[in-house]
């Protein structure tokens, strides 16, 4: 039997840990470790036409299955396209093995073709980034990459020269148990005691929650219901908090909507639970302040904490649950809802108006008409832009769909790609890109891998002809729009073209059924909506705030439009308040 080289060997060590694809484009330098993948039935090289649409593709496979996943980049300009997708990957915490081949060993450092030093351009999007310069140290290399990125739910990036992917590997060595699970955390006694008391001394308290209450909707509840505290979250945290919530008052932040930025501001404790909410801005500065979050670093970068609290947000919450105080006065929890009803029923007007008749179609009714006909556990990847405002305000969660976006890195052309990782994890599951016509030609050649892999991903593109949130921007800071301007062909002919399903629509009537037709057909398919390009307004006064920060409560939003189906719920939940 021959000896096995490294490549092989790094490539068994992946499929140890869980990895089933490789996303990436091959190259001289990837040559055997692309090699040892055909030969290994257990994991699949994944062409893709750019790197960086590999990067985003495995950062959303991880964020949908929670596994580790992986991608590759040949030397030089190859392993750089990686980079924005593992930005993103990194800080949405998606546990991404990056493998970045490089130049020939003897040549490193010489100034040869192509030549980077990738061992330190992903320092800072990665948890470890180190480069093999022996066939022996490949093996703990590559092991301790896994388990950073697994055990800190984030990047790890690998360097390896060719010449040494082609090398004998060393003996095989013990096979050392991998990480591909993470702990649990739980707070410690002091500060779960500190957090009871200052918990029993508030008479009104406001939890905000964010994506590390992934898990823990029966835990929020339970213990908003026991203490009487409206549940404002963050635009990540909506998918894990929003649905079946009696005590929901709305999103903060630019995309906002409801009674989140007064429950936050009028409290006298806030907890910070599972987020790291990056707007200051919208945060008090006067109101008593715990977080609560599993990353110490994040504790208290934010906002001044009069407690951090280091642990799981379910862990937390399950030591917290039997020890407080049941409260009696739910006076706030009842002022917060009335005021989330009566912000949603102010701004869904907006969306009331004629949209079924209105040409050119509001992208709200495209958003509204799409949270109806998609599937209960549909994945949308989301477009950041516009797009990310739809989403926010449209797409209804319900504890089974997901919905997932650059919210943290905030990159344009994001959708397609993470479609593809989404979409790859499970041919079944319905995968819908909210896709901006921006963002979707950026990466418009990945549009290709649907049709060579027959992945039945759906793009349903907003095509306004602009850059819309720049040209949001620039309003608001007084500035006319510029640069913004796309001339954009006819999208569904060029889907057509590429051997997918292509629907133009220009008209509402015809929108519902175009959705339901992309959706029942059986590959991929776009849809290509031609939607308003001024469906954007701007508040007659414009303030300091807004130009520097976006600092302003919901009731002052700069953007206007419906909320969809979110004002049913909070009709539904103010009918649980008592009546006086």
């Amino acid at each position: 039997m021959a000896k096995q080289n490294v490549a092989e060997q790094f490539v068994d060590i992946l499929v140890r840990a869980g990895v089933k694809r490789l996303y990436g484009v091959v190259g001289d330098s990837l040559n055997p470790v692309v090699d040892a993948v055909r030969r290994k039935a257990a994991i699949d090289w994944i062409h893709v036409r750019h790197e960086e649409t590999a990067a985003f593709a495995a950062g959303a496979e991880a964020q949908v299955t929670g596994h580790l996943t992986a991608c590759a980049g040949s030397c030089g300009p190859g392993n750089l396209h990686l980079i924005n997708g593992l930005y993103d990957a990194h800080r949405s915490m998606a546990p991404v093995l990056a493998l970045a081949s490089h130049i020939p060993s003897s040549e490193i450092g010489l100034g040869y073709f192509q030549e980077t030093h990738p061992d330190r351009l992903f320092t800072e999007c990665s948890h470890y980034s180190e480069l093999i310069s022996s066939p022996k140290q490949m093996p703990r290399v590559l092991q301790t990459a896994i388990q950073h990125a697994v055990g800190r739910s984030g990047v790890s990036v690998v360097s390896l020269p060719g010449d040494i992917a082609d090398e004998p590997a060393p003996d095989r060595p013990a096979e050392t148990a991998i990480v591909t699970s993470r702990p649990t955390v739980r707070p410690g006694d002091a500060e779960i005691d500190r957090l009871v008391g200052m918990i029993d001394e508030a008479e009104r308290v406001t939890l905000f929650c964010g994506s590390g209450t992934a898990g823990a909707h029966a835990e929020v509840m339970e213990f908003a219901g026991k203490i009487k505290s409206p549940v404002a979250h963050a635009l990540r945290g909506k998918e894990w908090i929003q649905y079946d919530n009696p005590f929901d008052v709305g999103m903060s932040g630019l995309l906002g909507y409801g009674a989140a930025y007064e429950a936050t501001h009028e409290c006298d404790l806030l907890i910070l639970l599972g987020t790291d909410f990056p707007y200051n801005a919208f945060l008090p500065h006067d109101v008593r302040i715990a977080q609560v979050d599993v990353r110490p670093e994040n504790l208290g970068r934010r906002s001044r904490l009069d407690l951090a609290v280091w642990g799981d947000a379910r862990e937390t919450l399950r030591c917290l649950i039997p020890r407080v105080r049941t409260k009696q006065n739910r006076r706030f929890l009842d002022r917060m809802l009335k005021k989330h009803a009566e912000a949603l029923e102010g701004v869904v007007k907006a969306y009331t108006r004629k949209v079924d008749r209105h040409v050119p179609i509001h992208p709200e009714y495209v958003a509204a008409v799409l949270d109806e006909v998609a599937d209960d556990d549909a994945v949308f990847t989301v477009d950041t832009g516009m797009c990310n405002v739809w989403a926010a305000r449209y797409v209804s969660p319900n504890g089974r769909r997901r919905v997932i976006g650059s919210f943290s890195h905030g990159s344009m052309a994001n959708a397609l790609p993470m479609a593809i990782g989404a979409q790859f994890a499970d041919r079944g599951r319905q995968v819908i890109s909210m896709s901006g016509d921006g963002g979707f030609a950026m990466l418009m050649g990945d549009f290709l891998t649907l049709t060579q892999y027959d992945l039945p991903v759906k793009v349903v593109l907003f095509n306004n002809s602009s850059l819309s949130m720049v040209e949001l921007e620039m309003m608001v800071a007084g500035l006319p729009s510029y640069g913004t301007t796309n001339r954009n062909p006819d999208f569904a002919a060029v889907a057509r073209a590429c051997g997918a399903h292509g629907i133009r629509v220009e008209k509402p009537k015809q929108l519902a059924g175009a959705l339901k037709e992309a959706f029942k057909h059986k590959g991929p398919a776009l849809v290509d909506v031609v939607t308003d390009p001024n469906a954007l307004s701007i508040p007659p006064k414009i303030s300091a705030e807004m130009v520097t920060g976006f600092a302003l409560s919901a009731s002052k939003m700069v953007l206007d439009g419906g909320v969809g189906r979110m004002v049913q719920m909070a009709r539904s939940n103010l009918r649980n308040v008592p009546r006086p």
